[in-house]
């Protein structure tokens, strides 16, 4: 998504203003680093929802590991499809005309081989293989633009603000629908980042297989710096292209949406090899992605889901087999979610986030609950959680905000940054109030750190000793 949608983005108006959000992003992750992952790495945990598993009871870590697999599946059928744009731009240009569907099946088919066979393992090094060839491709493009735009393309770009950092628009109807508002990005992209790599097992199964708790710490806090590092390089190429076509529109360019920017750049205005370095890019970033999600939900699945279902503790060479069999499962309904897009309708980032909206409030507000709430326990934990997911769904469908353009009002939507902030208040707010009309709990449900299966009481619900929760 960041490869696609972050060069049109820059061009129409944004500026720099996904780096503004990286530095939030970067301020998220280091909360993560220092609360949450000690959390799982002392526990032993092969899943982030163990943890929930052990403070609240399986009920609530089968009920996240659910939500958890549902968001993905959404989310990964925006960046499958918009994998699919510059492959199907491609092959009309070469007069293979064909379906995304099509397209979206073949790249479905390939991802799934080498995640099948491979694990974690090979879905981490594909993934710094991927990263390394699509980031390469940002820097050449950034080289073939300063080339065709010299000294005076910067000087254009940078008086028309394509080079502006910080949003600094503090009227309130700006700061709730503006993603780049600079108090949404900084706050908001704080606690989204929060959510999406504290409280998402895609994000977490990596960190989970790094060797140390420092080592997952370092990983974790680098991943933040080299995101906005990224960002940084895609948004010069969208403030490039904007003086390469001399600010024309998307419309006069002949473009769909913004997302068809980029990849129409590379199809016709870059060297033939350098083009399909660059195509070749984009699919890396894509299966990277996707590999990991099917991966990280085939985990989810078998650690949360299934594990506890058996009466009997099933042997590792059961459980991997069930995992590859929930990996092609997933792969499949994926791909028909990807499928269900007929078009792009602009800025697929965007839509991925907002689609998180729904449910990593929920997420996160959970883990915090088990945190900062002693006497919460499952009932309410349980109940905040569905409680949240309903408010979300009603505001990110229905409630819009006036906001007043060129003299015009026009309802827009909340940014999808604040759609955490707003679901972890109400799980905390739902889940609080409940837990004062009844006594705190003594013990609180516990789960083995190394199965996930229910051990009997624990020294309490703020306990996290390792030798405590396998006592």
């Amino acid at each position: 998504l960041t490869v696609i949608s972050v060069p049109g983005a820059a061009y129409s108006g944004s500026g720099f203003g996904n780096v503004e959000l990286a530095l939030g992003y970067v301020i998220g992750r280091v909360v993560v680093a220092t609360v949450l992952i000690p959390l799982y790495k002392r526990g032993g945990f092969v899943s982030a929802y163990q943890y929930l598993g052990h403070r609240f009871g399986l009920k609530l870590q089968g009920l996240a590991s659910v939500t958890f697999v549902f968001t993905r599946l959404l989310a990964e059928g925006v960046r499958l499809f918009a994998s699919a744009i510059p492959i199907k731009l491609l092959l009309d240009e070469l007069g293979v005309h064909t379906s995304y569907k099509v397209i979206i099946l073949v790249l479905t088919v390939i991802t799934v081989v080498y995640t099948y066979l491979g694990g974690i393992k090979a879905v981490i090094w594909t993934d710094a293989i991927q990263m390394g060839l699509y980031l390469g491709g940002a820097i050449l493009a950034i080289a073939v633009l300063t080339g065709h735009v010299g000294s005076h393309g910067f000087s254009q770009g940078l008086h028309n603000g394509q080079f502006k950092l910080f949003d600094t628009n503090f009227a309130l109807d700006h700061i709730l629908t503006s993603p780049f508002a600079l108090p949404t990005a900084i706050i908001g992209g704080a606690i989204f980042a929060m959510a999406s790599h504290g409280s998402d097992q895609l994000i977490v199964q990596r960190i989970l297989a790094t060797r140390t708790l420092r080592d997952g710490q370092k990983a974790m806090i680098a991943s933040g710096i080299f995101v906005t590092i990224q960002f940084a390089a895609f948004s010069l190429v969208g403030a490039l292209l904007w003086s390469y076509n001399k600010g024309a529109s998307f419309k006069d360019l002949g473009l769909k949406s913004s997302d068809n920017l980029y990849p129409q750049f590379i199809l016709h205005s870059l060297p033939v090899g350098i083009s399909g370095l660059l195509v070749a890019g984009i699919l890396g970033a894509a299966m990277g992605s996707l590999s990991s999600a099917l991966n990280s939900m085939s985990n989810s699945t078998v650690s949360d889901i299934a594990h506890n279902l058996f009466k009997v503790s099933p042997s590792d060479e059961t459980l991997l087999k069930l995992a590859r069999v929930m990996t092609l499962v997933w792969a499949v309904l994926m791909a028909v979610f990807a499928m269900a897009f007929s078009t792009s309708t602009g800025n697929v980032y965007l839509t991925g986030l907002t689609i998180a909206g729904y449910t990593y409030g929920a997420l996160l507000g959970a883990f915090l609950l088990g945190r900062l709430v002693k006497r919460a326990n499952e009932v309410d934990a349980f109940v905040a959680f569905l409680v949240t997911v309903g408010v979300m769904t009603y505001i990110v469908r229905q409630v819009k905000i006036d906001v007043h353009v060129a003299g015009a009002t026009v309802p827009t939507a909340i940014a999808a940054q604040w759609l955490v902030p707003i679901g972890v208040v109400v799980t905390l707010v739902v889940g609080g109030v409940m837990s004062l009309f009844h006594r705190a709990p003594a013990v609180a449900p516990a789960a083995d750190p190394g199965t996930g299966t229910a051990t009997g009481p624990a020294l309490g619900a703020e306990s996290l000793d390792p030798a405590a929760g396998r006592s």
